[in-house]
């Protein structure tokens, strides 16, 4: 401590309450082609409802690592996604198509309007994104006004085309009102020259004038989603103090062709419901605030705010848009129907990745210090020798980690449509022994048919997202060095049957060659029915629990050992780190992780080399416990007249 030159009171504060923490034990991870969301971007999904949200429902390419990552979250609720990079594009209002990855991608390359694809973009690869309309109410009179032209001649009842005296004041889209007493109101669906093709409004049946019309009438233009605001767009709060006018304008993302909610914004009855977005009373002025002070620049506002579509230019007609005039100054804004700024986004792709791409995207989990995962899923092992590529990847990405296990199925052609056991017993031991020895993967035996409900069909899907599932799920239940298999907690959900299960015979195959069989027998399910991990040399690591338990024990430890970096390696450090350690390790113990444990940090071990040479050095000694997997029923039938106390009973 300081010295004190004169009297005084120093006050202190020692921190003696260090302990060894809880670390995370059941966060999974994935990556695999999908749909829709960002790419190449750590995304946590917390539910099957999330994964869809994010990622697009499954299709009849990526279902099999769809449902492995849904069926994750059927016991645990935390999971980490990346969606591979792969050639999609996203789809953009001029139809060409552009590659945007995530929002990084954007904002290096994009935000500044340098895209030269059109007013919007999806947000997103995928051809999700051509489902897609935007469009924009860019001033009052396109919000709503009464047109010079009027109805031409008479018209009867139910009459679905509407002459007028001029056609060009109008928009397919459009909403008319006739002044009729009923309130009624029309969409434009179609025009030629003066003549309109009308439909009652939101009415599923359309229908057509409810009232006869003698000519002359008046009629009242309104844009095709005015409804959805409270105002027309005029001059913000912000441009008024500043002596600004007409800056204001609506925006609308919505579905068109029912791609997205089923719902088609150009089927009668259906034009609100297919709605995706509303952005209401955003600015033109790229300096535009809201009365809360948080920006009103309708480009940041809808960046920000949309789930569906990004920025990329300003329409032509607004002439002024993106800057901020000087005092007195109106932004452009075009009257009437050309005011009403609507684009339909085309041009978006899908593709499935490369086994290259899905390394890629499995390496942003590689990084120990700023990602946190637990449970590694290989989803679908692809054909041929590609499939042992990509568990190999798994595998080494896991080693390289060491506080991680990687799930891995074999591949679908090793047990779906193989008609025998014993040929798929063959293929799935012959797959294995291709990859290498580990005790940082898990092997399963197959996979299990399924309903999928997005589609309404059934499926086969690789087990190892529900294997995963049962680890996350012990955590839950017990602890993580509880084995995940067996009876009490190895039960697998949503199985209708397997492609592959396994007897007696075929199981005592599979077992040797590191692989867990999944069975199911009548009365007792789907059972995970085997809990070694991938290590080929008999070892205490050759099984899950022992696995999981050391990588707790040297996470939580680890974590904790951090703070004694750049502490003087004497005694006192020393004892410190024991007394942190050892309870841990008792209430460990209290917990049936392991029976007895030593932790050694003295002069025993750290020798003057070792404290010249700036280390600490402890050893931290373990017994674990051991999972039963062979039980022995001694059944010994005695004479009547023998005691049992004589023959040991």
């Amino acid at each position: 401590m300081a010295f004190q030159l004169s009297p005084g009171v120093l006050v202190k504060e020692i921190d003696l309450t260090n302990i060894v923490p809880a670390v995370a034990t059941s966060i999974g991870a994935i990556a695999a082609g999908f749909p829709q969301g960002p790419v190449e971007e750590i995304i946590p999904i917390g539910s099957e409802a999330e994964l869809a949200y994010f990622f697009g429902k499954p299709n009849s390419d990526n279902f099999e690592t769809w449902f492995t990552a849904a069926n994750f979250l059927q016991y645990g609720n935390a999971l980490r996604v990346v969606r591979a990079d792969t050639a999609a594009v996203n789809a953009t209002a001029d139809g060409t198509g552009l590659k945007i990855k995530n929002d990084t991608d954007y904002e290096d390359n994009y935000a500044d309007g340098s895209g030269s694809v059109g007013e919007w973009a999806a947000k997103f690869p995928g051809t999700y994104g051509n489902s897609i309309g935007v469009s924009v109410c860019s001033s009052a009179t396109a919000y709503e006004q009464t047109v010079t032209s009027t109805v031409d001649g008479a018209h009867s009842i139910g009459a679905t085309t509407l002459a007028v005296t001029d056609g060009t004041e109008f928009s397919v889209g459009d909403i008319i009102y006739l002044q009729e007493t009923n309130g009624q109101q029309y969409e434009v669906t179609a025009i030629a020259t003066n003549d309109l093709t009308i439909r009652q409004l939101d009415n599923p049946n359309g229908g057509g004038l409810k009232t006869a019309m003698a000519g002359g009438e008046a009629i009242r233009r309104r844009w095709k989603f005015y409804d959805l605001f409270d105002a027309a767009p005029g001059t913000s709060t912000w441009a008024a103090g500043k002596n600004l006018a007409s800056d204001e304008l609506h925006v609308v993302v919505y579905d068109r062709d029912g791609g997205i909610t089923g719902f088609d914004a150009d089927i009668a009855g259906q034009r609100t419901t297919a709605v995706l977005e509303t952005f209401a009373f955003a600015s033109q002025a790229n300096t535009a605030k809201t009365p809360q002070g948080g920006t009103n620049f309708y480009a940041n506002v809808v960046n920000t705010g949309s789930e569906y579509v990004r920025w990329m230019d300003h329409d032509a007609t607004l002439t002024n848009a993106g800057t901020t005039l000087a005092s007195g100054g109106t932004y452009a804004s075009s009257a009437g129907n050309d005011g009403v700024l609507t684009d339909t986004l085309s041009g978006g792709t899908d593709d499935n990745p490369t086994i290259g791409e899905l390394d890629i995207a499995y390496q942003l989990f590689a990084d120990v210090d700023t990602v946190d995962v637990n449970l590694v899923m290989a989803g679908t092992c692809p054909a041929s020798t590609d499939g042992v590529t990509h568990a190999t990847m798994i595998i080494d990405l896991c080693e390289a980690r060491k506080d991680c296990v990687g799930f891995i199925s074999p591949r679908r052609e090793d047990v779906v449509g193989v008609t025998t056991g014993a040929a798929q017993t063959t293929n799935v031991v012959g797959f294995f022994d291709q990859l290498a020895s580990s005790s940082y993967a898990v092997f399963d035996s197959g996979y299990k048919y399924m309903y999928d409900k997005y589609n309404d069909v059934y499926r086969y899907v690789p087990l190892n997202g529900d294997i995963a599932g049962l680890a996350a799920n012990t955590d839950n239940v017990a602890e993580p060095w509880y084995s995940p298999a067996g009876y009490n907690r190895g039960q697998i959900r949503g199985a209708v049957k397997v492609a592959f299960n396994p007897t007696k015979a075929q199981r005592d195959i599979l077992y040797p060659a590191r692989v867990n069989p999944v069975m199911t027998q009548p009365g007792q399910g789907t059972v995970l029915f085997g809990d070694k991990t991938a290590l080929a040399r008999p070892s205490a690591f050759d099984r899950i629990n022992v696995r999981r338990l050391f990588i707790v024990l040297e996470k939580a430890i680890a974590t904790a050992a951090k703070f004694q970096l750049f502490e003087f390696n004497d005694e006192f450090t020393r004892a410190q780190f024991r007394n942190l350690v050892e309870p841990f390790l008792r209430d460990v113990q209290g917990r049936r992780g392991i029976t007895d444990f030593s932790v050694v940090a003295d002069e025993t071990n750290n020798t003057g080399e070792v404290i010249d040479r700036n280390e600490f050095v402890a050893d931290i000694y373990i017994k674990p416990a051991r999972s039963i997997n062979f039980i022995t029923l001694n059944f010994i039938a005695v004479r009547t007249g023998v005691s049992f106390s004589e023959i040991g009973g």
